[in-house]
């Protein structure tokens, strides 16, 4: 669970330039209150009322130094001088002693945080895919990034500051006069505890807000992404009326609870000070009459506790501003808190020279393997499978009966709950994940496009491939007679997610791509269910090609894709029921054979 204490250390590398700005911010801060309490000085000597000891004795001391006399001229000229330092010497080092060093820390620990939310990307486990939708984690991502950056330079460079401001403050009117200082401060302590209260309440209606937000973006993305369905039912109108309900909600929530909230607060805050600030001006008033404090001191006082009271409304709008951003922040956090995957253990770290890369037979074993993804449901029994180098085994069976879960846990998105896989005699566990995945690959039934050319997608597995090789990998794939008829050939831009390709044509890139690579087994997963004919065609084509030049294992629901496997194993309810080749598994007439029938008559297999 993250907290206050996350946010935090998300600077924390940073920590010593945040002390340095910060420092110098409040130093520069306490500077501004030079200007008030000269100005008072010069009125007593213009008045003819003393100054200040502290400062009469700076300026004999350089009058000294000088060999010059006091008098009224040389003392104005001092005070003048000290403003003078103040504020035009200071003004050119302010913004790079200052500014700079904040949003400098506030960039590059935004690039620092990003590449770590990028790496829990990458290293997630699968099933968090599923619960959350690409646009839910991106909108948190980047709302949590952007409420960062923008906070830091506000907290560090003004609120912090701001509140050394008002201490220095009180520090100057407590010289002055005692009981005035007490006053002030209590009821300085008073109002901002009051304000800090009720922001904790917003607070809550904020984080509530926030999660509501995502809701409604991760709908949007939806719809984006699922534009053509949404178009095919005619639901636009539905979708709309969807949306605009939980918009008006919102607004109802931020303007009537959340934004009235702030607004009541303000007019409070700002009714209470302007009281403060007569209280003090009177208090300061009777000072001055009854001769205890001298008119320039009633000029300062009264300017620096309208100073320090003008400061509520800025720190309280910092204040509301980070109350606004708070939860986001905080949900940021808990993405980078989510626990990353078993399996990924080590996949970011670069292959490197010391660690040559694995080659393989392809040898494949199952021993007693078991499987659950929830501990009292099932889904692989007692496993027992082999698969000799260079054969092509294919895995058939009803929805749902653990084909695809055994090439997860091949693949090691999982480990067995009980048994062991071994690659070539060893426990794929013991092995580089990075290393071993490198020698597999896999064509799903929905291949993933990414936004280039086919070029770059072709070689996203092995950036370094030549063209000739790639030019060899997809005449295997029959990608070439695709590649031919495209008006730019290899360097055609197929789009997000690979719009301008049809189904077949993305089927073909993906084991061109797979190829590519050179795997020690390759997997195709239900890589024809969903074409038509021709394109099936094609691709069976393609993997026959295939057969025999590399462990090939192929799970499919139309069993005409699987005729010429070596190896045909049948499963049902999580457990191997039948093995063996077609001719073998029709004569024995058993599930296959009632499926295989089924098929040829027309029936889809359920």
């Amino acid at each position: 669970m993250a907290t206050f204490r996350d946010i935090l250390n998300y600077f924390r590398p940073y920590w010593k330039l945040s002390i340095l700005s910060i420092g110098v911010s409040s130093v520069y801060e306490i500077f501004d209150l030079i200007v008030p309490y000269g100005i008072g000085q010069i009125l007593n000597v213009l008045s003819g009322q003393p100054l200040d000891k502290p400062i009469q004795g700076a300026i004999a001391t350089l009058a000294n130094s000088l060999n010059s006399p006091v008098n009224k001229v040389f003392s104005l000229g001092v005070l003048l001088g000290l403003i003078f330092v103040v504020t035009v010497v200071r003004a050119p080092t302010q913004p790079w002693l200052t500014s700079w060093f904040h949003w400098d820390i506030a960039l590059r620990a935004r690039r620092d945080q990003n590449q770590k939310a990028i790496e829990k990307i990458l290293t997630l486990p699968l099933e968090f895919y599923d619960e959350n939708n690409p646009g839910r984690i991106a909108s948190r991502i980047a709302k949590g990034l952007d409420n960062y950056t923008w906070t830091y330079p506000e907290i560090a460079g003004q609120l912090i500051p701001k509140l050394f401001r008002v201490l220095g403050i009180f520090v100057f009117i407590l010289v002055v006069e005692w009981r005035i200082a007490v006053l002030f401060l209590i009821s300085f302590i008073a109002i901002l505890i009051f304000s800090l209260k009720h922001l904790q309440r917003l607070i809550r209606y904020e984080s509530r807000l926030d999660r509501y937000m995502e809701d409604t973006g991760s709908r949007t993305s939806e719809i984006v992404t699922n534009i053509k369905t949404v178009k095919a039912f005619a639901t636009e109108a539905k979708e709309l009326k969807r949306q605009k309900q939980r918009l008006s909600r919102e607004l109802t929530v931020i303007d009537y609870r959340i934004h009235r909230g702030y607004i009541k607060l303000g007019t409070w805050q700002r009714s209470v000070i302007q009281f403060c600030v007569f209280v003090v001006l009177g208090l300061t008033l009777a000072a001055t009459i009854d001769g205890k404090i001298s008119l320039g001191h009633f000029v300062m006082t009264l300017t620096l506790s309208s100073m320090a009271y003008a400061e509520l409304e800025p720190i309280s709008v910092l204040a509301e501003i980070f109350a606004r951003r708070y939860s986001s922040m905080l949900r940021f956090n808990q993405f980078l808190q989510q626990p990353s995957g078993k399996d990924t253990v080590g996949l970011l770290a670069e292959a490197t020279a010391a660690e040559p890369p694995y080659k393989f037979t392809g040898k494949v074993e199952l021993s007693h393997v078991n499987f659950g993804y929830e501990a009292n449901r099932p889904v692989l029994n007692d496993i027992n499978l082999l698969i000799e180098p260079y054969q092509t085994v294919a895995l058939v069976g009803r929805s749902g009966s653990g084909k695809s879960t055994l090439v997860k846990l091949l693949l090691r998105y999982f480990e067995p709950n009980q048994g062991q896989i071994l690659m070539d005699g060893e426990d794929i566990r013991t092995l580089d994940v990075g290393n071993y995945r490198r020698r597999l690959a896999i064509v799903h039934q929905e291949v993933d496009v990414f936004n280039g050319t086919i070029l770059d997608n072709l070689r996203y597995g092995r950036p370094d491939a030549t063209f000739e090789q790639v030019e060899s990998a997809s005449r295997m794939a029959r990608l070439d007679e695709v590649i031919q008829s495209l008006p730019q050939g290899y360097y055609t831009v197929v789009g997000e997610r690979g719009v301008r390709l049809s189904g077949g044509q993305r089927q073909r890139l993906g084991i061109a791509r797979a190829l590519l690579v050179e795997p020690d087994v390759l997997i195709f997963d239900e890589a024809t269910s969903s074409l038509d004919y021709e394109s099936e065609r094609s691709i069976q084509l393609a993997m026959q090609e295939l057969q025999g030049t590399r462990t090939t294992i192929v799970i499919a629901h139309r069993l005409s894709t699987v005729r010429e496997a070596d190896k045909i194993v049948v499963l049902d309810r999580g457990e191997i029921i039948e093995v063996g080749s077609h001719e073998e598994l029709l004569h024995h007439g058993g599930i296959y054979h009632r499926l295989h029938a089924l098929q040829e008559t027309g029936e889809l297999l359920s």
